[in-house]
Order: C-alpha cells, then structure tokens, then sequence
C-alpha cells in the first residue's frame, strides 16, 4: 500500500494551539483558533505489515537514504527508540502509541520519496507521525477516522523528544483548509469549503530562528500575564488572531482573496506590535522583514506574512494567480537566492453527473418485472403527476443541479428507457392531451437529452453496474443514485442536495445514512463512525454489508443514534473517481461477495484512502423493490 501525507503551513492563528491549552488552568484565557492547509509537497511511502518488527527506511529530501531501522515490536524497546530522537523515533513513538491500544503485529515502512523541505515550518515531523498513524490504521484496518489518525500522531510525536504543537498533526487532512480550534484539552476541527482556487508562494529565507527560545519567551506570558508585554502576547493570541483567524476562514469560504491578503499583512502588523517585544532577538526578523517590503514583487502578492513560530525561518505570499505565482517565485529565487514552492488550495470539484443503475431483473416484483421493469413503474409524485419512478428520480438530481446522467441498462432493455425519453407521443394521442400535459412531453424530451444509457453485459452485482460507468464518468466525482428507491426531503432541500452540499463543504466522499431499528439492519449495507462538527456529519470508520444482529451490537452502535437502531444506507452516494480502481481490482481478481461484485467492500476501501463522511438526511427513503414496499410507497409517497 502506498501513502503520501502533506506537510502543513499555518495560513492564520500561530501559536494560539499552545496559548489556547493554557485554559486548562485559566478560563479567561480567549481559545486558540487557527486556519491551517496541507502542502503540495510531503512524504511518500509503501507500507506492508511484519510479523514482529517496525522496519523503517528513510530518504531525507536530499535523497539521502538512511535505514533501515529495525525495532522489536514491543512496547520498551519502541518507547526507547522515541526518546532517541530523529526520524525513525518519531515512527516509533507512534507505534508504541499505537501498540498500547490496538492488537497489532509490526510494520515496514519504506518513505521511498521525501519533498518536504524540513525545519522550514511545514511540519515535516508531524507528517511522518501522521504517515506511521495512517500506515497501522490502514494495514490493520483500525477503524481510525482522519481526526483519530491525528490524535495518535500527536500523542505519538510527544513521546518523543518533541513538544509539538497540537495544530502540527492538521496535514492529516490533506490539502484543504480546516479550522482548528483549540481550548484546553479540547480540539475542534472543521473543514473549510473553498470557493475558487488560492495560490500561495511559500519562501525559505535561507536564515536562522530559534524556536525553542521563541516559545520559551512566550510561554512565559501565560498562564497568567504579570506586565503590559505578556498582556500584550495574550492580547494578540486571543481577541486579535481570534477576529482575524475568524474572518479569513470567511473570505476562504467567499472566494474574497483580496481580504484574506489583507489579512496576512494585518496579523503580521500586530504579531510584530504585540509578541516581537517578548523575544527581540528573534522575532525582529529582519530577514523576514526584507522580503515582506521587496518593491518588485508588491504588485503581483496580495499579502504576506511570516510562518509557523515566525521568526526568520519562512515566509508564505497570497498572489492573485498562477501567472503571479510564477513571477513572484522568478523574482525572489533571481534577486534575493531564497528557495521558493508553489502552494495550491483547490476548490472542490463541482458535481454534474449523476449515475442510476437500472439493470437488474427485479426478481421480488416478478411476474410484473417479466413486461415492465421496475424502475419504470408508475408512481403518483408530490406533483400529482403519475410517472415513471425513474423520472421521479431523475427529476430530483436535476432539481439539485446535476447536467448529466447515466443510466445502466441491460441491452435487451435499452429500447424501453430511449423510447419513454426520446419519443413522442402518437399523435392521435398527443391530440387527447390538454396543452399543460403537451408541455410536459417536451419537457420529458429535453430531460432525455442530458441521459446517456450505459449497458451491463451481464448482471454480476451492484458494484459491477457503478464500474459499467467508469469511461463516461471519467475523472470527476459523482452522485450514486438507487434505480429503485424514491427520496421526500422534509424541507425545501431535496436530499441529492443535501449530500452535495456536505461534500462541497467537505470535499470527500458522501453517503446518505437514515436510522434503522435492530431487526431491520440485516437488510441494509450499515456504517458507525464518529460525529463532526457537534454533529453535522459522521466521519465514517466502518461499513459493513448487510450485517447481522450480533455483529451489529459489538461493532457497529453509534453515539447519537436511537437504542436498538443503527445508522443504515439511504440509497444516494456521492463518489469520488477512485471507487473505480477499488471496483476494478475487484473485477480483475475476480473477488466476488455471495458470487457478485459488490459495492460496499470498495466504499469501506474508499474510506481507507480518503475518508468518507455520512449525512443523516432529512428526509425518508421509500423502496419499490418488494410487492408490499412498492404498494407502501405507492400510498405514501405523494403526500410525503
């Protein structure tokens, strides 16, 4: 398996990890808020599992190779590699962590690429942590969720030698902004939606800080302030980075990069004003201070500031574009000989296509499925108009702002679903009809001219049907629809657009989730995890297909969730392209689940690799794909 983690920089709010910790003893202390985002650059590495060692092998950026360390598998001997220091006891540290608290065997780790340049703010140490954390939890299937992986990384990293900040361990999160908030022992993390593209440029100023005797120096300020330079360094770390730190996370969700430059230059005016009296020696920067003020390269940035502890260590621009990117990086390598990395903060990819599955033989409904198939069964919808149940369904990405969708389909049915969609009505029909129901004829038409229909040679499984879309999904997420289930939001939100929103806030995978009593759940694919953001969302650490009663009360009982009923599918997905290499090995090896390739074992890979997070819809399923479910929602669903 391999595995990258970024290094991070800290957009806003450094320091305040530390200050905010101090409430533990002193409440009036303000809570620490930060902003931080995961760099292009970070460590690579192949991971495997061993029987009794941790075996690590390093390449430092230089491309220096150094290893392999090999450490007993054992709880002493790990906790005496982590307090040696260096890279292999930052791994080991972890894994004593990790070791403590979960049945594990060992690990190799082989980091066969290292691009993070080190010491320079980013967090090199924290990566690594993070890559040992995610390297166990993956290989051994834990059940961790990102914020579980970080947790482990920091009590990993203080092990050793290392008194890191608990901000540092943020790069689990990849390369998108989130929102740390720190009080006492508490962290809160929420993930920030970016609206457009941000582009960054980070620079090494080639020189020297101290960062011990910078946190020496400002640590001295609290937990309470006994002059006007500690006040003034709670000052700035709390009401000051906390209004700034505040206000940029809404001008990154905004788009509005003209304030969120303005806002670098404003927290380093009062960094400067409030904290460099507290450690002149370092925190003047004069370095630093230089490059900030270089003339050439101001009318391209659109503000700037210092990075991590400050200092003169590294330094970080909000320019306007690409194009300024590139100039900016020109400028400061040519003139000033300081090393520079381009930092890019995407906006997540909009979803516009949506895929229905609608091959299967609809076995339950026979001998009714033997003229019709299921998903064309009529359906009176909260319009009033009897339809199709796949109109309905389509009717409602559209609604949501999907621009086109697929349908899979047998071959032998592909003239059924082209005929309802591209057809018109005979016209000694279309002559009966009144001039609202002419309309929606044409109506039907334009909607069948966003559907692609997709065949599935042979039916072999629900995760066989999603890869049959693979060419015509391409590189872009999708929403996943059920071709024989109805969705009523409780609100004006339909329930596709509850998904897509929380993946636009996200940028991860998506699964609707319902609430299922204990008797229920053997027929449903089921999920447990840990709620985010006091609740919004579950970060999902477990799917599971189908479970049974047993297996549903050791494993898969979710805080927040009624006694005796589990979360469940609701039937809507949104994916990312990536589900289809998972289906694809799958299909390759011939890896079937009750003689089908099926979807759930690729979602629960899916979260692996790139989290997955579930959205407890507002709203109700209604299932056609039994005679008393379909009579059910043929009662039900027009007034839901």
């Amino acid at each position: 398996m391999k595995i990258f983690v970024p290094g991070r920089i800290c957009l806003f709010g450094e320091h305040t990890d530390w200050a905010g910790g101090y409430r533990r003893i002193n409440a009036d202390i303000e809570k620490g808020y930060a902003i931080i985002v995961g760099t292009n650059q970070g460590i690579y590495a192949q991971v495997k599992p061993h029987p009794d060692k941790l075996i690590i092998r390093a390449t430092l950026e230089d491309g220096i190779r150094k290893g392999p360390y090999e450490i007993p598998m054992e709880r002493e001997a790990l906790l005496n590699e982590a307090m040696n220091g260096g890279f292999a006891s930052y791994v080991a540290g972890v894994a004593y962590q990790i070791l403590t608290h979960y049945r594990v065997r060992g690990l190799e780790i082989d980091n066969y690429l290292t691009d993070l340049p080190v010491q320079k703010g980013l967090s090199s140490s924290a990566a690594i942590c993070v890559l040992a954390a995610r390297a166990f939890n993956r290989i051994y299937d834990l059940k961790m969720t990102v914020r579980g992986e970080m947790e482990y990384a920091y009590t990993g990293e203080i092990t050793t030698p290392s008194r890191c900040g608990r901000l540092d361990q943020g790069c689990a999160y990849g390369n998108r902004p989130v929102m740390l908030t720190f009080d006492g022992d508490r962290l809160d993390v929420k993930e920030l939606s970016v609206s457009k593209p941000l582009h960054f440029v980070i620079v090494d100023l080639k020189a020297f800080k101290d960062t011990k005797e910078i946190l020496a120096k400002l640590n001295r300020c609290y937990p309470f302030a006994d002059d006007d330079i500690q006040k003034n360094v709670q000052e700035y770390l709390g009401l000051i980075s906390s209004r700034i730190t505040h206000e940029a996370a809404e001008a990154i969700c905004a788009g509005d990069e003209k304030k969120i430059g303005s806002l670098f230059s404003e927290a380093q005016r009062e960094f400067d004003k409030h904290l460099m009296p507290a450690c002149p020696s370092q925190l003047t920067a004069p370095v630093l201070h230089k490059l900030l003020d270089y003339g050439p390269i101001q009318e391209y940035v659109l503000g700037g500031k210092g990075v991590g502890s400050q200092g003169d260590g590294t330094a970080q621009f909000l320019v306007m574009d690409e194009e300024a990117q590139n100039k900016v990086i020109e400028i400061i390598e040519r003139d000033l000989k300081m090393p520079c990395m381009k930092l890019n903060v995407q906006s997540a990819q909009r979803i516009r296509k949506a895929v229905i599955p609608a091959a299967g033989f609809g076995t339950r409904l026979f001998p009714a499925t033997k003229t019709l198939k299921k998903e064309m069964f009529p359906i009176i919808d909260r319009d009033g108009r009897a339809k199709p149940v796949i109109l309905a369904i389509i009717e409602e990405v559209l609604a949501a702002g999907i621009e086109e969708i697929a349908v899979i389909v047998q071959e032998d049915d592909r003239a059924i679903f082209e005929d309802f969609f591209n057809s018109k009505v005979p016209i000694e029909h279309y002559n009966k009809l009144s001039q609202e129901d002419r309309d929606y004829v044409e109506y039907v038409m334009e909607v069948g001219r966003r559907i692609t229909m997709l065949i599935q040679g042979s039916q072999e499984g629900f995760g066989h049907a999603v890869y049959c879309s693979r060419e015509w999904v391409g590189d872009e997420p999708f929403i996943l629809m059920l071709g024989d289930h109805l969705y009523a939001a409780d609100s004006d939100v339909s329930c596709s657009r509850q998904l897509l929103d929380l993946y636009e806030r996200t940028g991860k995978s998506v699964v609707g989730l319902e609430e299922t009593p204990e008797e229920e759940v053997q027929h449903f694919g089921c999920v447990t995890g840990t709620w985010e953001e006091r609740g919004n969302f579950l970060a999902i650490s477990e799917f599971a297909e189908k479970p049974d009663i047993e297996y549903a009360r050791e494993h898969l009982q979710t805080e927040g969730t009624s006694e005796n009923h589990y979360l469940t599918v609701f039937g809507q997905y949104i994916l990312t392209p990536k589900i289809f290499e998972f289906l694809e090995e799958n299909i390759t090896r011939n890896m079937r689940e009750s003689g089908e390739f099926q979807l759930t074992s690729c979602l629960d890979r899916l979260r692996q690799e790139e989290g997955f997070v579930g959205c407890r819809m507002k709203g109700r399923r209604f299932d056609i794909g039994n005679p008393e479910a379909y009579r059910q929602t043929v009662l039900d669903f027009r007034n839901a």
